[in-house]
């Protein structure tokens, strides 16, 4: 058995044994499940998760229990679904890639303070990153054309939760071969917190401060550089192009159970 303690790690030592595996199981959080989607991506072979990170935002969109025990039985049981992955400058990502307030929060959110406060450190984090928020301005272009914003922050989703429970957008899929932005074109960071309880629900597109636009492909430009968190990661900087890979990983998830007529 090969150690991987590096999470960048991962992707190169599931193609090293992808002709001699028949699966792979990954225990980490959503960051240690990012670092893995290259390699399933090229081998096409199937990932069971063991959700033992902070967020654990990829297991709740699959509906995957949160204890080991269960997790495990879960893989066991072998039943599989294909999902689609998020792609920002041709890097990978599952939950969502983001520009401007999260970035600044992925970079606050040390593994100290998530070690030392678990799932509280994202509001610690959160607290501090607001505390440096500043608008920024941007081009986003897709298919429904372009839009020039002053925006807080610039988010694309191809899962459905992300930050720690938060809604994408309430009708959001990570197999609806789909990619949901929102942009928070306002000028005050504490309003923010008038929207935490829609933020949670995914109906933050009823704000009039939110911009939402649904499509296969997006480009963001800046008039500076700047960081994109993608699954709670820094990976690269604007100007950057996300589009989706359908059916692109197959995951070991809980069978469907059917209800009565």
């Amino acid at each position: 058995m090969e150690d991987c303690t590096e999470a960048g790690g991962i992707s190169p030592l599931i193609r090293r044994y992808a002709d001699r595996v028949d699966l792979v199981i990954v225990g980490g959080g959503d960051g240690t499940m990012n670092a893995a989607a290259r390699g399933l991506i090229e081998t096409r072979l199937p990932l069971g998760i063991l959700p033992l990170g902070t967020g654990n935002d990829l297991a709740r969109t699959l509906g995957l229990p949160l204890t080991l025990e269960e997790a495990a039985d879960v893989i066991a049981a072998g039943h599989e679904q294909a999902v689609d992955v998020g792609e920002v400058n041709g890097l990978p990502f599952f939950n969502v890639a983001s520009i401007g307030l999260s970035a600044e929060l992925a970079m606050t959110l040390t593994g100290d303070l998530k070690r030392r406060w678990g799932r509280f450190g994202y509001a610690i984090a959160a607290m501090r990153a607001l505390a440096r928020a500043r608008p920024f301005r941007a081009t986003i272009k897709s298919a429904e054309g372009r839009a020039r914003v002053v925006t807080l922050q610039i988010a694309v989703g191809n899962g459905r939760y992300y930050g720690g429970g938060n809604l994408i957008r309430s009708d959001a899929r990570i197999d609806d071969s789909i990619l949901d932005l929102y942009s928070l074109e306002m000028t005050r960071a504490w309003k923010l917190a008038l929207m935490a309880r829609s933020f949670r629900a995914g109906e933050h597109g009823a704000w009039r401060e939110v911009r939402q636009v649904r499509a296969e492909e997006f480009d963001v430009i800046t008039r500076r550089h700047m960081p994109v968190n993608a699954d709670g990661e820094i990976i690269t900087r604007t100007p950057a192009h996300f589009r989706v890979l359908p059916k692109a990983v197959r995951v070991f998830v809980p069978k469907p159970t059917s209800s009565p007529p």
